[in-house]
């Protein structure tokens, strides 16, 4: 696969004030994916605009013709497969087959305790992540779904007409332990990772990249253990969490440089957040559009 190059735009704006513009700026300057975050707040935004994933990407359909869209990521917090699946298989309809869905077990964040439960263990998360993507992949692909499970059940869930995209929307499953990565091996069409939070702080860009090789080679294992070919999984780097933090949108070269040294462990696709002023994503907007559009061409 030759190297994508794709945005996250957080939903911090309102439509009708630039949110709007933000969405149709991304297809002009030729991305191959625009994500959004989909949370109920995140983080140093939580006390300032926060809007919703799923309608924010339903009226990006509206606005924009090629651009592929999606989540990154979506997450058991505060949604069940159920609803989940009827709004995908609308927002694959309303895109006309533009839609992906990164999905991830969650954390313990804003989204953790948002409904008034406590929040998960480590291994709550990865129990019911096991069992959410498995009945969230049937019920996109099945006209009708009975199944009972401990953490989540459907019960003749109808979903009919299914998605534009056959025989689903694309999974990109989020993933860095062992359970993970097994379920990015079974129902993934791409893997998505960070890099290792271990290395923000204090880490090296150098010891980043030997731990995303380590995760590449996990995942290229976990392939083998059910005889897929693991050459057929995007595998997605979002950037901004590693210890480069946002060095590589510092100029077009220094992004090149970034991309070519992870392209050569294997990433398909290379995410940068779209520019927030007084955040932690407080590049500068014309070194971000020149890197959008100069950058592909010296990446090929």
């Amino acid at each position: 696969m030759s190297l994508r190059l794709s945005t996250v735009i957080l939903p911090v704006h309102r439509w009708l004030e630039g949110g709007r513009d933000r969405w149709q700026r991304a297809e002009e300057l030729g991305f191959h994916t625009a994500y959004t975050y989909d949370h109920l707040s995140w983080r140093t935004f939580r006390d300032g605009p926060w809007f919703g994933a799923l309608p924010t990407l339903t009226a990006a359909a509206t606005a924009t013709e090629r651009l592929r869209l999606g989540t990154l990521v979506t997450s058991p917090n505060f949604r069940h497969p159920v609803t989940l699946a009827k709004e995908l298989i609308s927002l694959d309809d309303i895109s006309g087959g533009r839609i992906t869905l990164g999905i991830g077990a969650g954390g313990s964040g804003f989204d953790a305790t948002a409904l008034g439960q406590d929040a998960w263990t480590p291994r709550e998360r990865a129990d019911r992540f096991a069992e959410f993507v498995p009945l969230l992949d049937r019920l996109l692909t099945e006209d009708a779904v009975t199944e009972r499970g401990k953490h989540y059940t459907a019960e003749e869930a109808r979903n009919i007409p299914g998605c534009v995209q056959r025989p689903r929307l694309p999974f990109a499953v989020a993933a860095t332990g062992p359970r993970g990565l097994r379920l990015a091996a079974r129902h993934g069409q791409a893997w998505v990772t960070t890099g290792d939070p271990q290395l923000y702080e204090n880490g090296t860009p150098e010891e980043s990249r030997a731990a995303l090789r380590v995760q590449n080679e996990r995942l290229t294992a976990a392939c083998a253990e059910i005889g897929r070919d693991a050459s057929e999984l995007g595998r997605v780097l979002l950037t901004g969490f590693t210890p480069d933090r946002n060095g590589p949108l510092e100029s077009v070269d220094a992004f090149v440089d970034f991309a070519g040294r992870h392209a050569a462990l294997g990433f398909t696709e290379i995410v940068v957040h779209a520019p927030i002023p007084d955040s932690d994503f407080a590049t500068d907007p014309k070194v971000f559009e020149r890197i959008a559009t100069e950058a592909p061409a010296q990446l090929m």
